[in-house]
């Protein structure tokens, strides 16, 4: 065997007994949501202060438009995330936007901006509904990027204002994907135990809530937790 077989077999080795949990637990067996966030904690080797996030498997046909999951919920602990915010409002809302912490506030002028340079620097858009028209033109490059305001979430709203102080608290939009999954972030890995309970459960209960009157079967599949850059702990349906 030569030496550059050799170097490569105990590389892969050192890979495979770096992805080796077994000691911590089991990636086969479900826990319950509060024995997953501990075992989550140990999990996580990262120098930074990583984002715990929630990931479901829904049992929806993602090709019909009447088994769409989407909605918007308020953690009660926050995210612990920064959210910045755009605002498409009204010339009379834009001092009480700003107020509220909106990053990014305007009407036709910040919509040309977008549409000239393709930027979308921020992460949630919020728009009044007489905006929702003019909004057409970037309609494309919002909707590619998951930040096209709507109703379903609470993004089309004519109180602007409550909107971006839910946002700032910790309000998260979701909806699921072309593989029927959903992802959310609900805090951060040192949030302690009880917050981080508190607000899966809360993300838990708003999906239940909106389950697709037409979808068959088994709603959620399947809910697993994780840290950034970390593996997977599977949580009890």
């Amino acid at each position: 065997m030569t030496k550059k077989v050799e170097k490569t077999n105990e590389k892969k080795e050192i890979k495979k007994a770096k992805k080796d949990y077994s000691a911590i637990y089991n990636q086969m067996t479900p826990y319950s949501v509060e024995e997953a966030i501990t075992i989550v904690k140990k999990l996580s080797k990262v120098k930074f202060d990583p984002s715990v996030e929630v990931h479901i498997r829904l049992g929806i046909n993602p090709k019909k438009s009447d088994q769409l999951v989407r909605g918007a919920v308020s953690l009660p602990n926050g995210t612990g995330k920064t959210v910045r915010v755009a605002a498409f409002v009204s010339p009379d809302s834009e001092t009480a936007c700003k107020a509220a912490g909106a990053e990014f506030v305007g009407g036709d002028e910040l919509i040309a901006e977008i549409k000239k340079t393709g930027k979308t620097e921020f992460e949630v858009a919020i728009a009044e509904p007489l905006m929702m028209r003019n909004l057409a033109v970037i309609a494309k490059i919002l909707g590619t990027r998951g930040l096209m305001p709507s109703p379903k979430n609470d993004t089309v709203t004519p109180n602007p204002v409550k909107s971006i102080e839910e946002l700032k608290k910790g309000k998260v939009s979701f909806k699921n994907d072309d593989t029927s999954n959903l992802h959310a972030v609900i805090g951060k890995l040192s949030f302690d135990d009880k917050k981080l309970v508190e607000n899966y459960q809360a993300f838990i209960d708003a999906v239940r809530k909106i389950k697709p009157a037409t979808a068959k079967g088994s709603y959620i599949k399947g809910i697993s937790l994780c840290a950034s850059m970390s593996p997977s702990v599977k949580v009890i349906i």
